[in-house]
């Protein structure tokens, strides 16, 4: 890892249920969560060494710390809660792949758009289900902006990795009542490089294994340069069930709202 924040990473479970407006899902499989724990936390404590030498942090009202290059118009409660980092201006790394409806697109094609980036397993019922949830409410959230942003995923299972599996779980998900949501996918040798120049970890060791990888959210200017980065966050019920507060939720929709509007202009 180098330079880049990365959160610790969300097992795959199979079963979802609801409570009100809350997703929550009963995990199938927990075995190798402990091992994966603490691979993760080495990840995560040399991913966050490195983010503080490139974004170091700056004085806020009130003496708290906030980390720089990060828009004074952002709240410093949403930097918080996102674990916002800003990441130099290099260009993003570039990927061609096929999307859910079968159309062959590149991150060159989204130029003059800012773009809001995550990584999304098709058959998660963990935390992608809930990032999902966040991407629809930003769009909403946009206003007369939304035309000006895209929303993008890219396939981490490649054992699902058809355009009828990323389409499944775009429906499931209602992402696609985003007009500018692709949810990419591709031989596994793109994917993987995808995940290698965006450094996300992902481990999938057969087809009934739990899909263990990073959750991350890149957002990227509309010159096609990285600029964000914020880290998705999910909670377990005492019984293994994922949820997050619906007002998090919320929350979390606003925040990639107002950072994509910020690129957008």
């Amino acid at each position: 890892m180098s330079g880049r924040q990365v959160t610790q990473p969300a097992v795959r479970a199979s079963g979802t249920e609801e409570a009100g407006d809350v997703p929550r899902v009963s995990p199938r499989r927990v075995r190798g969560r402990l091992l994966l724990a603490a691979a993760a936390a080495v990840v995560v404590a040399a991913a966050a060494a490195s983010a503080y030498l490139m974004t170091k942090p700056a004085t806020s009202q009130g003496g708290l710390s906030r980390v720089s290059g990060i828009p004074e118009v952002i709240p410093d409660s949403t930097v918080s809660m996102m674990e916002l980092n800003a990441l130099p201006h290099k260009a993003a790394p570039g990927f061609t792949f096929t999307d859910q409806n079968g159309r062959t697109m590149s991150l060159s094609d989204f130029r003059g758009r800012a773009v809001v980036l995550e990584f999304l397993d098709p058959h998660c019922t963990d935390i992608c289900p809930i990032v999902s949830r966040e991407f629809v409410d930003a769009y909403h959230d946009l206003g007369a902006n939304a035309g000006k942003v895209v929303f993008l995923g890219i396939n981490v299972n490649q054992y699902y990795a058809g355009v009828t599996d990323v389409l499944a779980f775009s429906k499931e998900q209602q992402l696609t009542t985003i007009p500018s949501w692709h949810y990419l996918t591709g031989p596994t040798p793109a994917l993987q490089a995808a995940w290698s120049d965006y450094h996300i970890w992902v481990q999938a060791p057969n087809p009934d294994a739990d899909i263990v990888h990073t959750s991350a959210v890149y957002f990227i200017a509309p010159d096609g340069t990285e600029r964000y980065q914020a880290s998705p966050q999910v909670d377990h019920s005492a019984s293994g069930s994922s949820y997050l507060p619906l007002g998090q939720i919320n929350a979390w929709g606003h925040g990639i709202a107002d950072l994509a509007s910020t690129l957008a202009g």
